[in-house]
């Protein structure tokens, strides 16, 4: 949707302290993220809120699906602690939207036990 009005958030909202997340296999949060993961549309979804942060309409324009699509993607990224609402815009006809972008710019689920002077694990 262009013709937005001026948002809240600008540039890449999704940065953090270049933390990274890494799990084990075995784990409850990294069997979120596999089962989210393992739709292409939320594969698709997440890979384009690397680029920048973007509205559901927005995504779903950009993924080629139907904005109901995208939302339901987005709710599970949101559960896995993925991606986050980052601020609002507003469309021509002044409905808020939401914003999203990535929670964090990496994650590695691993199998095994990682290193225990491993300071990324959590």
């Amino acid at each position: 949707m262009s013709g937005l009005l001026p948002s809240e958030t600008d540039g890449r909202a999704g940065e953090d302290d270049g933390d990274v997340r890494v799990l084990p296999l075995e784990d409850d949060e990294a069997a979120r993220l596999i089962n989210c993961l393992s739709s292409d549309t939320a594969r698709a979804t997440l890979s384009a809120l690397q680029d920048r942060s973007a509205t559901a309409s927005e995504l779903a324009d950009s993924v080629g699906t139907s904005l109901q699509n995208v939302r339901h993607h987005l709710e599970n990224l949101r559960d896995a602690d993925l991606v986050r609402i980052v601020g609002t815009r507003y469309s021509v006809k002044g409905r808020e939207m939401k914003v999203y972008a990535p929670a964090r710019e990496s994650f590695v689920v691993c199998v095994g036990d990682p290193p225990e002077d491993d300071p990324g694990y959590e």
